[in-house]
């Protein structure tokens, strides 16, 4: 299944549950937060004994964190389920010359809440073995697993398709930026292990699957929550009028600047560091090698980077946001130089991301245009989460020139 290149945006009136349609950011963030199903992403399951090893040498990050125990800090007091599942890590899987091919979600499963410690008050540990849960692009699923049983060799790990069983979910929008934990929501739920769970409340927040949560997006707070849950449930928090259209996350994801999958991260092609994803903790610089590692370690220590991942804005020549729609691939050019400065890589609407040379495209003198579109403006805009050195990259690249 390839993803669409437009999308429908929309959102279901509060008052009376009708579709609204939707087309600026602004009026996302009135309406949040909302969830989205993803249908874009799939669903693949890690079991075995040599599961953190495998990923370990495969991935960009480090993902030993996922084997380690669940925290039951609460002195005394029941821990909640937020409490007692591990964070999620954000990683990118990359071919051996150092080029994304795809990036993963990859998340550790609640225990069974059957398995209580010999107080009664909590989970005992697990007689299974480990299991890992990854969130991936769904238009290269089969890819993907090919690519992976290719790797996994002798190693003692079975890598299945569970794509049918779970489905991947975000929650996003107002409100919900700097949030530490899900807990933390004014309308969370907080549902609680062993005797003091609340069984309706877990029936009526959890649907029939007991333990699966949302979890901070790893990649940034302003993008809310992610998780993955059994497809024949709903996830907590998600109501008829709170559900909205995959588009509208695509559309606060890109405003935000931030690229996922490998059709806005092109695969084979994108070069880590240049798309952004060690500012989105995707990448480990001293977990020690990995496929691919040498390009982004040795881009890294150089420490000049000439091109990045930016947000664009299409304006018309009146300053209005363009209703045209600007296919990727589109060149960035100075008016000035005529040169080219970039090319788009997504565009919804008048919003979208490209990928361009940072020396002129924060320059308050440069205006850009679209190659052969002369009256198309493109505004770059500095997302607030970029570390302040990114925005001198360019300063220091012209001083070393």
């Amino acid at each position: 299944m390839h993803r669409p290149s437009v999308f429908v945006q929309f959102l279901r009136c509060n008052s009376c549950n009708c579709r609204r349609f939707f087309s600026t950011q602004s009026s996302l963030d009135s309406a949040g937060p909302v969830a989205s199903l993803l249908k874009s992403r799939s669903v693949i399951r890690f079991k075995g004994p040599e599961t953190i090893k495998f990923l370990q040498g495969l991935l960009t990050n480090d993902v030993r964190s996922l084997d380690q125990p669940e925290s039951t800090a609460g002195n005394g007091v029941t821990p909640n389920l937020s409490a007692l599942q591990t964070p999620p890590v954000y990683s990118a899987m990359l071919t051996p010359q150092g080029r994304f091919l795809c990036d993963f979600f990859l998340y550790k499963p609640p225990r069974s809440d059957e398995k209580l410690d010999r107080t009664g008050s909590g989970p005992g540990p697990s007689s299974g073995e480990l299991e890992i849960y990854a969130d991936v692009d769904r238009s290269i699923l089969d890819e993907i697993l090919a690519t992976l049983k290719r790797y996994r060799l002798r190693s003692k790990v079975d890598i299945e398709n569970v794509a049918e069983d779970f489905s991947c979910w975000q929650r996003f929008g107002k409100n919900l930026e700097g949030k530490s934990s899900i807990s933390e929501d004014p309308e969370a739920d907080s549902v609680g292990w062993g005797g003091t769970v609340d069984r309706a409340g877990a029936s009526a927040s959890e649907g029939n699957a007991y333990g699966w949560q949302w979890q901070k997006d790893p990649r940034l707070a302003c993008l809310g929550y992610r998780g993955i849950f059994p497809s024949n449930t709903t996830p907590p928090l998600v109501e008829s009028d709170k559900e909205t259209d995959e588009g509208n996350f695509v559309l606060w994801r890109i405003e935000k600047g931030v690229a996922e999958g490998p059709i806005e991260i092109p695969k084979g092609e994108a070069i880590p560091l240049e798309y952004n994803l060690a500012g989105l903790n995707a990448i480990s610089f001293d977990k020690g090698c990995y496929v691919g590692q040498e390009l982004v370690a040795r881009t890294h220590h150089r420490g000049v980077i000439r091109k990045r991942l930016i947000p664009l804005r299409f304006l018309s020549d009146s300053g209005k946001d363009l209703e045209q729609e600007i296919p990727p691939g589109s060149e960035v050019v100075s008016t000035a130089s005529q040169k080219k400065v970039g090319t788009v890589t997504t565009a919804v609407g008048s919003c979208g991301l490209g990928l361009l040379r940072l020396e002129e495209s924060f320059k308050g003198t440069t205006s850009l245009t679209i190659n052969g579109h002369e009256h198309v403006k493109v505004e770059t805009i500095r997302p607030k989460w970029w570390p302040s050195h990114w925005a001198l990259d360019h300063q220091q690249q012209s001083a070393a020139a």
